[in-house]
């Protein structure tokens, strides 16, 4: 008899459903402070489970969703913070997947998400700014679109690599006991 191993089981989807649980009650919990141009989005370390299961692409993605139903800046949030998370997660698992190192998938990681993930935020806001949409706020730029791209960036990366080194340092305790790729 044979038998084929299911892609995506039970444990998959306990895991996904725990992550992304975990990502909007973290985001939810410290709501004033993990939404705007200036935020601590602790939850945000949690990124780096990419690096280890492509499954914490969907997780993360459906917390980001999740948490992002309460953001000022409303659908705007809901699609571009869903789809910049999706992107990040998934350029970090393609880049670290053959990396065995838990410390260079760390920092693969937080390079990926410092670069690209708060790229992809800082067009968000800069986008949102521009349309006029319900929630934005001002870069608190007076030049063009690349000075209040720039703008953003420059303030949503502080916070970021805050939460990026805490997680880090969560998720490096974690793999040392746990086999995170399973």
């Amino acid at each position: 008899m044979v038998t084929t191993k299911n892609k995506f089981g039970t444990r998959d989807i306990a895991m996904t459903g725990m992550i992304a649980a975990l990502y909007a009650a973290i985001t939810i919990l410290i709501a004033p402070i993990g939404f705007g141009p200036v935020q601590l989005r602790l939850s945000e370390g949690l990124n780096h489970l990419a690096a280890w299961n492509k499954r914490y692409i969907l997780a993360l993605g459906l917390g980001v969703l999740i948490a992002n139903l309460i953001s000022p800046l409303g659908w705007i949030d809901w699609v571009f913070g869903t789809l910049g998370t999706v992107i990040m997660t998934t350029v970090t698992y393609f880049l670290t997947k053959h990396v065995k190192q838990a410390i260079a998938k760390i920092v693969i990681s937080s390079v990926v998400v410092l670069t690209l993930g708060m790229a992809i935020l800082a067009a968000e806001f800069t986008f949102a700014f521009n349309i006029n949409a319900a929630g934005s706020f001002p870069s608190g730029s007076n030049g063009g679109l690349f000075t209040q791209w720039l703008a953003y960036y420059i303030s949503v990366v502080p916070g970021e690599a805050l939460s990026l080194v805490v997680g880090g340092l969560a998720i490096f305790a974690l793999s040392k006991t746990f086999d995170l790729s399973k």
